[in-house]
């Protein structure tokens, strides 16, 4: 399969960075999760995560939002996400998980102004120009017309659409994103993912995991790569994705081939027997 990188892939300072992770850890009842994780998340990238399965990525997520707790050190802004106040940091971070459950249903409308929660009450009422963002997000996301449908009657796109549309209204600079495209198809794949460069051209920085390898070259500006809890590498996808990396993290043998032009080509020969 042969991609173009969509990415710039401009090295930044650290200095720059919206958010840092430096020295992490995570320990659940025993057990290391993940092992001295170390990054920066830059405004208007979007950083793919990727890796084999069980290898701590789901993990990483939930402790950059706050939810385990870790050691070392995640800074957002001058103080670590710990310290931070719920509300504040659902001001600053949205986490987009991989396909949730609803207890019970909602409309897309109900569903998307949940976005509202961290900046204000809805027992407050729902505003007019609560309404014209309400709007704007469903037309930006691609749902216009979608506001009175029932979440549970949407398609898979259209379900991490709506999820996405909610995460947009929060308005939060900084979105994690747990395999936003799983189990969606080829030409819904890209959709989704033209739509996360649209938002960090507006600024915004996403940090999301990807099951392909060839879409995480194709849009992410920085990779990360994780395996059995360690950090393997953490760079521009041109400077890291080789055929090294496939048979040592991934277990395949490939050939992995840029051109002047920027355009990847990931050629799978087996998998390496253990």
């Amino acid at each position: 399969m042969k991609v173009t990188q969509e990415n710039n892939n401009v090295p930044r300072k650290s200095q720059d960075a919206l958010l840092g992770v430096r020295g992490l850890g995570v320990q659940i009842q025993d057990t290391t999760i993940l092992d001295s994780i170390q990054f920066n998340l830059y405004p208007g990238t979007i950083t793919g995560l990727v890796g084999p399965n069980g290898c701590g990525k789901t993990t990483l997520l939930r402790a950059i939002c706050g939810y385990l707790p870790y050691t070392g050190s995640i800074l957002l802004g001058e103080k670590e996400v710990c310290e931070w106040p719920k509300r504040e940091l659902a001001r600053k971070m949205s986490f987009v998980r991989q396909a949730p459950v609803l207890s019970f249903d909602f409309t897309v409308e109900e569903l998307v102004l949940l976005g509202l929660l961290p900046h204000k009450s809805l027992l407050k009422g729902i505003t007019r120009q609560d309404r014209k963002s309400l709007s704007r997000v469903l037309e930006q996301i691609r749902l216009s017309g979608f506001s009175k449908r029932s979440v549970q009657s949407l398609s898979g796109g259209e379900r991490q659409r709506a999820y996405l549309a909610q995460a947009v209204l929060q308005d939060s600079s900084l979105l994690l994103l747990d395999e936003p495209t799983a189990h969606l198809d080829i030409s819904h794949q890209y959709q989704f993912l033209e739509l996360l460069k649209n938002l960090v051209g507006k600024g915004k920085s996403i940090l999301t995991v990807f099951h392909d390898l060839e879409l995480a070259v194709k849009f992410s500006d920085y990779l990360l790569v994780l395996n059995q809890g360690a950090q393997i590498d953490y760079g521009p996808p041109i400077s890291i994705m080789n055929d090294e990396l496939l048979a040592r993290v991934f277990k395949m043998h490939g050939r992995v081939r840029f051109t002047e032009g920027g355009e990847c080509a990931i050629h799978y020969d087996s998998s390496i027997q253990s």
